[in-house]
């Protein structure tokens, strides 16, 4: 399982927001591609980008994240508010490993099912949780449709996983709600990248034992909580 670094880009600078709510930021930093860089520096294996403001319906980040891309020779899994096959097809073109579909997805099961064929293994579906419910428009709005009812929807796609944010714990320290990740884990008919509350070690290694392929880690790693680059295997959980 690996543990990658969340480079959360608004107003053109790395932030980490406690549950998503802008006016939050516990962390900023001026330089979204130096940020990326310093990750990689320390021996990061991946890297995970959300354009907030594209999330939040803002002007999006795409040249900067293409920038960051280009600087990194390591995977780079990029979501928010990406909402059309064009901009998929644009940041998958400009290098992302991974593209991360969310609020479309869950509101046009038609345009999911569709974009799914167009780029097999390639998608991975943002399921954020709120309240046990899925939270989309940057977390800032409900979803009618439930979480058994989306997976019901992926079952049979070729998506390359899924990303789930527990959007309760998110940013705030306290540690992973492990209850709530064996759940959703047990019941996904696809693998699982995990965030929300990692800061310890012992969060890691809970989210290993319910079977997560990633987690992303945010806050605990700017703020020091948690120092993946000095374990034995570098940004590995499984030591």
């Amino acid at each position: 399982m690996l543990v990658i670094p969340a480079v959360d880009i608004l107003d053109r600078k790395v932030v980490q927001l406690v549950g998503g709510i802008p006016g939050t930021e516990m962390v900023v930093i001026p330089d979204p591609v130096e940020a990326a860089g310093s990750w990689i520096e320390k021996g990061t294996k991946a890297l995970h980008v959300v354009d907030l403001d594209g999330a939040f319906g803002k002007e999006n980040n795409i040249p900067v994240i293409k920038k960051i891309i280009k600087r990194c020779d390591i995977p780079v899994n990029v979501g928010g508010g990406i909402r059309s096959e064009e901009t998929i097809r644009e940041l998958l073109d400009g290098g992302a490993d991974k593209v991360i579909i969310g609020t479309k997805a869950v509101k046009d099961h038609d345009w999911l099912k569709d974009m799914a064929s167009k780029f097999p293994d390639r998608l991975l579906l943002a399921m954020d949780t709120k309240g046990g419910k899925i939270a989309i428009g940057g977390w800032q709005e409900g979803s009618p449709v439930s979480v058994d009812e989306m997976f019901r929807v992926i079952k049979d796609l070729p998506l390359a996983g899924i990303l789930n944010t527990n959007v309760d714990v998110e940013g705030k320290g306290k540690g992973i709600d492990e209850a709530q990740v064996r759940d959703f884990i047990s019941r996904s008919p696809h693998p699982v990248t995990a965030s929300g509350g990692v800061t310890t070690i012992d969060d890691v290694r809970k989210l290993d034992a319910a079977g997560a392929v990633a987690a992303v880690v945010g806050v605990s790693v700017y703020t020091g909580l948690l120092e993946p680059w000095k374990w034995d295997l570098p940004w590995e959980s499984s030591i």
